[in-house]
């Protein structure tokens, strides 16, 4: 019965773009095409994968499915930037549109961030009261309007969003009901313990973003020392088993409460030009293959 629990965890890894370097910040670096990314996630045995960012994929519902189908990629859903404290504006028409190609491609989870409204992730401001009262309330509208349409949303706290802290993050488990992604990096860059979270609120997580992290790099963000964007060039995400997040005990943590969401492997890479090796896939290939020793183990 183990080995057979095993093996289903084992089919519910999935890819994400981001750790080939596709990413919907401007200028973030060279994009590798989807033919690449998605021919060399079925080479290191992925079987489904996050959308990426706009544009990456075609943008009619049909096409969507249809590319991941040539690639036999199961679509999971995608990590997705939202504009939710500001006055006037309204997230549901673009989450709607946005749903329309989950809905046609069988995706399950919608990943949201409560994104600043500026490009890129190295800056951020405050939130009055008003203003948290107008975020946490936009992120019940969009996760009722997304289970509404039989997708699940969850909340993605990530650096240089207005969701990024230990403390924005309780706001949030207090304030909403909806979801969590835990991502092991960006809540310990954010200050966060994963394992902690995973400990305090299991029955809130709903989707997992694995990366491993230089904490020495990380503290650097920290500090102010470095952007986020310097910190991903300089390597502060690191294969799984070769950073410092406990990846084995948050896994357990999740498994033992019941857990059986996706795994995504998500190491955030910016890249300078077509890599002439096999690039950011040795990374990936090395975390798949750690993460099914450490599903391998579980008990």
């Amino acid at each position: 019965m183990i080995a057979e629990q095993t093996t289903r965890l084992e089919h519910k890894i999935a890819g994400a773009p981001i750790s080939w370097g596709v990413c919907e910040v401007p200028g973030w670096g060279y994009q590798l095409s989807p033919q690449r990314v998605l021919k060399e996630m079925r080479e290191v045995g992925l079987l489904a994968t996050e959308l990426g960012p706009e544009g990456f994929l075609p943008s009619e519902p049909a096409a969507i499915a249809a590319v991941l189908f040539q690639h036999g990629l199961q679509a999971v859903g995608g990590f997705t930037p939202l504009l939710l404290h500001v006055p006037g504006h309204d997230p549901l028409p673009e989450v709607d549109r946005i749903l329309d190609g989950y809905v046609a491609s069988g995706a399950q989870v919608l990943v949201l961030s409560a994104v600043t409204g500026s490009a890129g992730y190295d800056a951020r401001p405050q939130l009055d009261e008003a203003g948290w009262q107008r975020l946490v309330s936009s992120l019940d509208r969009v996760a009722k309007s997304a289970a509404d349409r039989g997708v699940l949303a969850v909340l993605h706290p990530h650096v240089g969003t207005m969701i990024e802290t230990g403390d924005e993050i309780q706001q949030v488990l207090h304030g909403s009901s909806i979801s969590l992604c835990l991502d092991t990096g960006h809540l310990l860059i954010g200050g966060t313990d994963p394992a902690e979270l995973a400990r305090q609120a299991p029955e809130r997580i709903a989707h997992v973003h694995l990366k491993d992290v230089d904490s020495t790099i990380a503290a650097r963000v920290q500090s102010g020392q470095l952007t986020y964007s310097e910190a991903v060039k300089l390597r502060m995400y690191r294969p799984l088993g070769q950073g410092d997040v406990d990846v084995p005990a948050i896994i357990e943590h999740l498994w033992a409460n019941g857990y059986g969401g996706w795994y995504t492997l998500e190491q955030d890479t910016i890249l300078t030009e077509e890599p002439r090796d096999e690039g950011p896939l040795a990374d990936v290939r090395t975390s798949a293959e750690y993460l099914r020793r450490v599903l391998g183990q579980l008990h």
